[in-house]
């Protein structure tokens, strides 16, 4: 297991290429999923400087609940099909949203985030969790974001 992370300083694509073989690195021989999913929130936290960072956890056929995460305190159920998390879990699907108060039923954890993404991380075809990634800046996630992270979503599900 590496535990020295170097972070790019370059553009946020040379960022992601530069941190994922290092995330496999460091979760490599880890067989905890809660210290692999713990020191994958603070590495992204500290690379990209993020507002929150952290996972939900399938819990039941109907909520998620709150996993390890880097931030501010955090709801810590999220029903099916309820806000950013809940939706991405309903549909299967990454979502990005540029302005959370313009995303219909999201919840509100804390009034400082103000952009979003989820990503799901499957497991067997099913999904077992999803990231959740917030910003205290408007429109801080696109495809790039998008990308990467559901690469990250893919080693994650190889630990899960």
């Amino acid at each position: 297991m590496a535990e020295n992370i170097l972070i790019s300083k370059g553009n946020k694509s040379e960022k992601y290429e530069s941190l994922l073989p290092q995330i496999k690195a460091l979760i490599a021989g880890e067989t905890n999923l809660v210290a692999n999913l713990a020191n994958i929130s603070a590495v992204l936290k500290q690379t990209f400087g993020w507002f929150w960072v952290g996972f939900y956890l399938v819990d039941s056929k109907e909520e998620l609940v709150l996993g390890p995460f880097q931030g501010e305190l955090a709801c810590t159920r999220i029903r099916l099909n309820k806000g950013v998390c809940g939706t991405a879990w309903a549909t299967e699907k990454t979502i990005i949203v540029a302005d959370v108060d313009a995303f219909p039923g999201h919840i509100a954890c804390s009034s400082a985030s103000k952009s979003e993404i989820v990503v799901p991380v499957f497991k067997n075809g099913h999904i077992t969790m999803v990231l959740d990634v917030d910003s205290d800046h408007h429109d801080d996630f696109d495809n790039v974001d998008q990308q990467y992270l559901e690469k990250l979503a893919t080693i994650i599900s190889e630990i899960c």
